[in-house]
């Protein structure tokens, strides 16, 4: 139990056909196997002795209305879109700021750098935080451009959950990036980000807290069984298609085979990052890490997953963390910043 009982709304997001029932999937690319974030968050809430409520958003004014009217003393913040469109997600953290009740996870600003991969990359690069090389393209107008080398990963600059990232994205020739180039522009009306592909293990630091932010223990995403002529990448296949080969075949463990000195470099590589960016409360850093032992920041993931499945529980349950102590957590960790 807490020592104080506090009115929480569980605020998550739906759109099309499931803006139905409070319990509907917030995320259209979840896991078909699993149970929702929200509703495991609320049972969690519950058993601290909360009194959790649904807050529903579905992309009409009547739900933020709605939103505006309700009383809570913290919300717990799951949206990820509006009205399915993941680039407003940062516009959702600044109505919250402007009704005044103190919600979980990053602020506008945070969405807002983390969102845009190629300004984080040369935010990243400002502080010294190594990430891959790039460009980026948009209809015929190159925005930046590094001296990059093949293989290359072609991505929306902007999409999340590995929307946008399949097995043809990396590219080994001009014919291959026009073609993947053309495919960003056409499905997703988004610049292109053209970056060095890193060969290497893919690690994720979930990180915990705000003055004194701790790195969980590193999980691995292994991407090494992957069918042969595979790129090993965290594709849409390997994430969310659970009738593929690729999704079958991987998994996410707790690393236990990386050196000390390995592992504390890769742990203050996240935590700089995840300052550089402003997030807060909780966050997860994406990277690789090399046979010649060199780090590489991919991406920085704001308000990341927490399902009890995913990497972020994961890596607090291996740290010593229940389910119910990591929702606590990040509750106090709010109550904090009032």
């Amino acid at each position: 139990m807490t020592a104080a009982k506090l009115k929480v709304a569980v605020l998550y997001d739906v759109w099309g056909e499931e803006d139905a029932a409070p319990s509907a999937p917030r995320r259209s690319r979840r896991r078909k196997r699993d149970k929702p974030d929200h509703e495991e968050i609320f049972e969690a809430l519950e058993k601290l002795g909360h009194e959790p409520f649904y807050q529903l958003l579905d992309g009409r004014n009547a739900s933020l209305c709605a939103l505006a009217k309700m009383e809570a003393d913290v919300i717990f913040n799951l949206t990820e879109s509006y009205a399915g469109d993941d680039t407003k997600d940062m516009q959702i953290a600044g109505f919250l700021d402007l009704l005044g009740t103190p919600y979980t996870g990053a602020g506008p600003h945070a969405l807002y750098l983390a969102q845009d991969k190629a300004l984080a990359k040369k935010m990243f690069a400002f502080h010294g935080i190594k990430t891959p090389f790039f460009a980026t393209s948009y209809r015929g107008r190159l925005d930046h451009a590094h001296d990059i080398e093949f293989p290359l990963i072609v991505k929306p600059v902007s999409e999340d959950g590995s929307i946008g990232i399949e097995a043809d994205s990396v590219v080994g020739s001009i014919k291959e990036l026009m073609e993947r180039i053309h495919y960003i522009h056409d499905k997703f009306d988004s610049p292109a980000l053209i970056e060095e592909y890193i060969e290497g293990r893919e690690i994720y630091a979930s990180i915990l807290g705000n003055e004194d932010p701790a790195v969980l223990p590193l999980v691995e995403l292994d991407l090494s069984k992957l069918p042969e002529g595979t790129p090993r990448i965290a594709s849409t296949e390997v994430k969310w298609e659970k009738e593929t080969e690729s999704y079958r075949v991987t998994k996410s463990a707790p690393v236990e085979d990386l050196p000390e000195a390995t592992a504390k470099r890769l742990e203050e590589t996240a935590l700089a990052a995840y300052r550089t960016l402003k997030l807060r409360d909780y966050g997860r850093i994406d990277m690789r890490l090399t046979k010649r032992n060199e780090i590489y920041v991919l991406e920085a993931n704001p308000n990341p997953w927490l399902a009890s499945g995913a990497e972020f529980a994961m890596a607090a349950k291996k740290a010593g963390r229940s389910y119910c102590d990591l929702i606590a957590e990040i509750v106090a960790l709010v109550q904090a910043r009032r």
